[in-house]
């Protein structure tokens, strides 16, 4: 079995030595033991371990998400570990809605931008300055 120094466990996985050591911080990573005048060794487990954090960042979850599925990693809990996945699904799609009305406000907003010809107010500038009665 091969094992890792932390820096060592960090470059295999594509991160910094910080990030191994915020996961630990987390509970994310377990901290192995320091032998009497050694240095920590991390297994495949830990690499592992690491690779299913970043996988999970990169897919939109959270580090609390990501400890509640490192929990159910037993291989019974698929239930709890869908009904996860499924609230960051609907999270998911809201935002996107959210998105798509950002993006059309703005398509709006470029669209008069554009259609406006000489000494005239920008139309984007205009729309996002506050109501001076709002205020």
């Amino acid at each position: 079995m091969q094992t890792f120094t932390i820096s060592k466990l960090a470059q295999a996985v594509g991160v910094n030595v910080e990030t191994i050591r915020f996961y630990q911080r987390r509970g994310l990573v377990a901290e192995p033991a320091k032998p009497l005048g050694g240095i920590r060794r991390y297994g495949e487990a830990e690499v592992a371990r690491v690779l299913f954090v970043k996988s999970a960042q990169r897919i939109g979850f959270t580090l609390d998400e990501i400890a509640q599925l490192l929990q159910l990693d037993d291989g019974t809990q698929c239930k709890k570990a869908r009904a996860i996945a499924e609230h960051k699904l609907a999270d998911v799609r809201k935002r996107l809605q959210d998105l798509q009305r950002i993006e059309a406000a703005l398509a709006q907003l470029v669209d008069r931008c554009a259609s406006r010809r000489g000494q005239v107010s920008c139309p984007l500038i205009a729309a996002l300055q506050p109501i001076p009665h709002a205020l």
